[in-house]
C-alpha cells in the first residue's frame, strides 16, 4: 500500500530550494533564493524565488559589469537554460547575468495560484524590485518566457537597455491557428495527464533538441520535476496560452505586441528554424515590430536553442558591441549637449550666434555623389520602350526560339510592375521567383525591381530541402512561380501569396491556394500609372549561394549595388548595344536587359551547367550574332567534350565570337585553353568571384599562360577590376586567419574583397555577417571571402581553397588547391581533390581522383599509379581513391565539396565498406 503525502512532505514539496549538486555545467555558487514581496493575486504574502546570478564571481574578480543581462525561462524549462551565458560572461564582457526560475517553476516556490501572462509580468517587476535592479537592463527571453521578458521591458523604460529573443511569439495571427503540439496540449483530457501528471509535455519539449540531449542534461531538466505537484505550473503555462480574443491573457499579449513595437533600443533575435512550434512566421511578426534588430537564424538548431546553437557567445558579442555603442552614444550625446549649452550661452553673452551648420549636420558629400551617379536597372527598358529590335531569346525549350522585343519587354515589365502595385505589393515586400531563366523571370524581375519589391532568388538546382531552408528563411510576401513549383509551396507550407505564371484551371488553382496569375496581373497593369521609384540604397534582391561552402545563405543587394555590378561588367568588358551576349550561366542571362544588349540563353538546363553542348553555344551565337560568351566552368567542361559534334557552320558562327567568360568558380589553363580553341578569335577571360561580389579579379588565357612558370601555387584569378580592392589576411599556424589584413606578397591567407558592388549584408545572419567583417579594414566595406590564397609580386590574385579545407598538418596549414594541380598534372588524372584526415595540428593528406578512363567504384589507386600521384606532389599522401565522380556544389558543378570528401576518406579509411562520396 502506498501512503499519500503528509503535510510537511507537501510543504516541503512547495517550498523554493537550491538545485542539487552535480548538475552538467551548473555552478552552485551562483545558486540563490530571494524573498520577493507579492503583488496582484499575491499581494500581502512574501514568495521565494530561485535564480542564478553571477555579481559575486564579478565582484570577487574586481570586475564592474557593465549592465545586468535579465533571463526569463520558458515552459517547461528552468534557469538552468541560461547557464552558458551564466558561466561565459566576463573577460571583456563583464555583463551581470541573472537567469529567474518563475515561480510555480524550477526551484522557485509553488504558491498553487494559476498565474496569467499579466501576473507573470507583474512577478518579474516585484522580483527585480526586490534584488535592487539598477543601470542598464537587457532582457533575453525565450518561449513564454520571451514574452514575459518583453513585457518587463515595456513596463520599465528607465531600465531598459536592450531585448533579446530566442524562439517565441508576440503575436498569433488571427487567421492562423495556434501550433499544433500546444493545441494537443491543451485538448480536453489531455492538458491535466500531458502537462502535470506525467512527464509527457515535458519529454515532448526536450526531444525538440538537435542533436539529442545527453542523458544527464535531460535529467538536470527533469530535476525540479520530478513530482505531479511539481508540474503544476507547466500546467498553468499552458492553460494560460492565448488561443482565442476571449481568453483571459489576450489582452495583456496584445498589450506587450503594442509595446514591442514601440522599442527602439538595440534588439537581438536569435531563432531555430526547426522549431515546430515557433515557425519562421514568428519571427517574421518580430522583425516587423522590431525592424532595427539584428537577426540569425541557426540553419539546423530547432525550438531549445539554447541548447542547440553557441547562443551565449552570439548574445554577449551582441552587447559588447551594439547595447555598450548605444550607451557610449548616449554619453557623447549628452555630453555634447551640456557642451553646446554652454557654447550657446557664452555666445549669447558675447553677442554673436554660430551662422552655419556643423559638418556632421549635413549629409555625407560622397554618399550624395554616389547617389547622382545611380542609373536602375531597368533605365534601357525605358530607353528603349519603342524599340522592335531583338532583347531577349530563349532556345532552352524544344522547338524554335522565344523571342522578344524592347517594345515588348519593357511593356511587360511596365504592365506587370503596375499589377503587382495595384494587389498591393509595395517596396520592401519580398517576391520569391521560382521560374525558369527565360523571357518570362527577366520581366517579372525588372517589374519587381522597378517598384521596389525585393526579388528573392534561390536555384531550383538546391534540391527540395535546400530550396525549402531558402524560401523560409527569406520569409517571402509573394511567391511566383509555375504550377509544379506552386504544388510544392503548397505541399511544403513555403510562405507567400502565390501568383501563377499560367492561366491554370480554376479548381487546380484554389487547390494550390494561386491568387492571381502574370496574365491577370500585365492586365490591371494596362492602365494603372507606376509609382515613384525605389531609391538607391533600397534593398533590391536577396540571392542565394549554390551551398557549396554550408547551408545556401541570402545575400542582400540594394539598387545601387546591383547597378555598380552592371557598371563594372560594361565598363570592363566594353558591352554596347551591338555587342550581344550569349549566358550559359543564370545570373548573367538576367542582365543582358540592364546592360542594353540583346542575350540568349542556349539549349540547355539552365538549372544543370553539365547540359550545355558545344553545338548549342554555336547555334546561340547563330541566334543572336553575340559577341560574348558567358559560360561556367562544369558546362566548358561539357562543351570541350563535346566539340568533336562541331560542324563547319558551328565553327564558324565561334569563331566570331569576340570575349569569352568562364564565371563562377577558379578553371585551369588547360580547360580555358581547350574552351578558346573552339572560339579562336575570343579573348578568354575567368573572372574571380562568388554571390557575395560577383565580379572581383579577371585574368585573361594569355595572362595565365604568363604565370605558367610561375613558382606561385594555386590559380591565378588576377588583378581587382575597375575600383576593386583585394588584401590577404595571413593564416597562423593553427589555419586561422588572424593576420592583419595587406598586399604583401607571397603571404598565405583569407582573401579579403572590397567593390563598389559589395553585397549589403548577409539575410537575417547577423553572425555570419560579423565574421565576414571581423578585422577589416576601415576605409571602405570589406567582406572576408572565406577563400584562401595570396598576391603576388605584381598584385595577381592566385586561389588556393578554402579556409575550412586547409589541412593543418604537424608542419603547419596547407592549403589544397597547389597539391591538387601537382595530381592533375598526372596525365592518368581527369580531376584530383586533397583532404585531411585526423585530429586537428597532425593532419594527414588524402587524395581523391577522377581519372580519364573512369571507375564504375570506389577503390583504392592500383599501387604503380598510386606511386607516380606521390612523386608528383611534395605533400604526403597517406591514401589515394578513384571514384567515379567527385561530389560538386549543384549551381557550377564544379567546386568541390572536401569537407564532404573529408567525412568519406575518414570512414572508408577506418574499416567501412567502400562506398560512392
Amino acid at each position: 500500500m502506498v501512503s499519500s503525502p503528509s503535510a510537511q512532505e507537501h510543504v516541503a514539496a512547495r517550498a523554493a530550494s537550491l538545485p542539487p549538486s552535480g548538475l552538467p555545467g551548473l555552478d552552485l555558487a551562483s545558486s540563490h533564493l530571494i524573498d520577493v514581496p507579492g503583488r496582484g493575486i499575491d499581494e500581502g504574502a512574501v514568495r521565494t524565488w530561485h535564480y542564478l546570478d553571477n555579481a559575486d564571481e564579478l565582484a570577487d574578480r574586481g570586475v564592474t559589469p557593465r549592465g545586468t543581462i535579465l533571463a526569463v525561462h520558458g515552459n517547461p524549462t528552468w534557469s538552468y537554460l541560461w547557464r552558458q551565458i551564466v558561466a561565459q560572461s566576463g573577460g571583456d564582457r563583464p555583463w551581470r547575468v541573472v537567469a529567474v526560475d518563475q515561480l510555480e517553476m524550477g526551484f522557485s516556490e509553488r504558491t498553487g495560484r494559476h498565474r496569467t501572462l499579466s501576473q507573470r509580468i507583474t512577478d518579474l517587476s516585484a522580483f527585480t524590485e526586490a534584488l535592487g535592479l539598477t543601470g542598464s537592463v537587457v532582457t533575453l527571453g525565450h518561449d513564454w518566457g520571451g514574452v514575459i521578458s518583453l513585457g518587463w521591458a515595456t513596463r520599465h523604460p528607465e531600465l531598459l537597455a536592450g531585448v533579446a529573443l530566442l524562439n517565441t511569439a508576440v503575436h498569433q495571427p488571427g487567421d492562423a491557428p495556434v501550433p499544433a503540439p500546444l493545441r494537443l496540449a491543451r485538448a480536453r483530457g489531455v492538458l491535466a495527464t500531458a502537462t502535470a501528471q506525467t512527464n509527457a509535455f515535458l519529454d515532448v519539449t526536450l526531444s525538440l533538441a538537435h542533436p539529442r540531449l545527453s542523458a544527464a542534461v535531460a535529467a538536470a531538466y527533469r530535476e525540479p520535476y520530478l513530482t505531479a505537484d511539481r508540474r503544476s505550473g507547466i500546467e498553468g503555462f499552458v492553460r494560460d496560452i492565448p488561443v482565442d480574443t476571449r481568453h483571459e491573457s489576450h489582452a495583456a499579449l496584445e498589450a506587450v505586441a503594442d509595446g514591442v513595437s514601440q522599442l527602439t533600443v538595440p534588439a537581438l533575435l536569435l531563432w531555430g528554424p526547426r522549431d515546430p512550434i515557433f515557425s519562421d512566421r514568428y519571427l517574421a511578426d518580430l522583425i516587423e515590430r522590431l525592424p532595427h534588430a539584428h537577426v540569425h537564424r541557426f540553419e539546423g538548431a530547432g525550438h531549445l536553442l539554447a541548447e542547440d546553437a553557441p547562443y551565449a557567445p552570439a548574445v554577449l558579442d551582441w552587447v559588447t558591441e551594439h547595447v555598450d555603442e548605444v550607451q557610449r552614444a548616449d554619453q557623447a550625446k549628452h555630453a555634447a549637449e551640456a557642451e553646446h549649452a554652454a557654447v550657446a550661452e557664452h555666445a549669447d553673452t558675447a553677442g554673436y550666434s554660430d551662422g552655419a551648420a556643423t559638418t556632421a549636420e549635413n549629409p555625407d558629400a560622397a554618399a550624395d555623389a554616389a547617389r547622382a551617379r545611380f542609373v536602375p536597372l531597368w533605365n534601357q527598358l525605358d530607353a528603349h520602350s519603342d524599340d522592335p529590335s531583338l532583347a531577349v531569346t530563349d532556345m532552352t525549350a524544344p522547338g524554335e526560339p522565344l523571342r522578344v522585343s524592347w517594345a515588348q519587354l519593357s511593356t511587360r515589365v511596365r504592365q506587370l510592375a503596375a499589377g503587382l502595385h495595384s494587389i498591393g505589393v509595395r517596396p520592401g515586400d519580398r517576391v520569391s521567383l521560382l521560374v525558369q531563366p527565360g523571357p518570362t523571370l527577366t520581366a517579372v524581375i525588372y517589374a519587381c525591381l522597378r517598384i521596389g519589391a525585393v526579388v528573392v532568388v534561390a536555384d531550383a538546382g538546391l534540391g527540395v530541402r535546400g530550396l525549402s531552408r531558402a524560401i523560409a528563411g527569406a520569409r517571402p510576401d509573394i511567391l511566383i512561380g509555375d504550377a509544379r513549383a506552386l504544388s510544392a509551396a503548397r505541399l511544403l507550407g513555403w510562405p507567400g501569396r502565390r501568383i501563377s505564371t499560367a492561366a491554370l484551371p480554376r479548381p487546380v488553382a484554389a487547390a494550390l491556394g494561386v491568387a492571381h496569375t502574370l496574365g491577370d496581373l500585365a492586365a490591371r497593369g494596362r492602365d494603372t500609372r507606376l509609382p515613384a521609384e525605389p531609391s538607391a540604397d533600397a534593398e533590391a534582391a536577396v540571392l542565394f549561394t549554390s551551398g557549396s561552402t554550408g547551408p545556401a545563405k541570402g545575400v542582400v543587394y540594394t539598387h545601387a549595388q546591383l547597378s555598380a555590378m552592371r557598371d563594372t561588367i560594361a565598363g570592363h568588358f566594353a558591352v554596347t548595344p551591338e555587342t550581344g551576349l550569349v549566358t550559359g550561366f543564370a545570373p548573367f542571362a538576367l542582365l543582358g536587359p540592364a546592360l542594353g544588349t540583346r542575350s540568349v540563353t542556349p539549349a540547355m538546363n539552365i538549372s544543370s551547367p553539365r547540359t550545355l553542348t558545344a553545338q548549342a553555344v554555336a547555334a546561340a551565337v547563330r541566334a543572336s550574332n553575340a559577341r560574348i560568351v558567358f559560360l561556367s566552368p562544369a558546362s566548358i567542361l561539357n562543351v570541350v567534350a563535346t566539340s568533336g559534334e562541331l560542324s563547319d557552320d558551328d565553327r564558324a558562327a565561334l569563331a566570331t565570337v569576340r570575349t569569352f567568360l568562364s564565371t563562377g568558380a577558379p578553371i585551369s589553363e588547360r580547360l580555358l585553353s581547350a574552351a578558346a580553341e573552339l572560339m579562336p578569335n575570343a579573348t578568354a577571360h575567368t573572372p574571380y568571384g562568388m554571390t557575395e561580389c560577383l565580379l572581383v579579379t579577371d585574368i585573361t588565357r594569355e595572362g595565365i599562360s604568363e604565370v605558367q612558370d610561375a613558382a606561385d601555387r594555386g590559380v591565378c584569378v588576377g588583378t581587382p577590376m575597375g575600383g576593386n580592392r583585394v588584401l590577404i589576411s595571413a593564416l597562423d599556424s593553427a589555419g586561422n586567419a588572424a593576420g592583419t589584413a595587406s598586399d604583401a606578397p607571397g603571404v598565405l591567407g583569407e582573401i579579403l574583397v572590397s567593390a563598389p558592388h559589395l553585397k549589403q549584408k548577409y539575410d537575417r545572419l547577423w553572425l555570419t555577417d560579423r565574421r565576414a567583417t571581423r578585422d577589416v579594414p576601415e576605409n571602405g566595406r570589406w567582406h572576408r571571402t572565406g577563400d584562401i590564397g595570396h598576391l603576388d609580386a605584381e598584385g595577381r590574385l592566385w586561389v588556393e581553397g578554402r579556409l575550412q579545407h586547409v589541412i593543418v598538418t604537424a608542419e603547419g596549414p596547407v592549403a589544397p588547391v597547389g597539391p591538387e594541380q601537382d595530381l592533375e598534372r598526372v596525365a592518368e588524372v581527369r580531376r584530383a581533390a586533397v583532404v585531411g584526415i585526423g585530429p586537428e595540428g597532425l593532419r594527414q593528406a588524402v587524395a581523391v581522383i577522377e581519372t580519364m578512363d573512369g571507375t564504375r567504384r570506389p577503390r583504392f589507386v592500383e599501387p604503380g599509379l598510386a606511386a607516380r600521384l606521390r612523386a608528383s606532389t611534395a605533400l604526403p599522401l597517406a591514401a589515394v581513391f578513384e571514384v567515379q565522380r567527385l561530389p560538386t556544389d549543384i549551381r557550377h558543378n564544379s567546386k568541390i565539396d572536401r569537407s564532404r570528401l573529408s567525412v568519406w576518406a575518414e570512414r572508408m579509411l577506418s574499416g567501412e565498406r567502400l562506398v560512392a562520396p
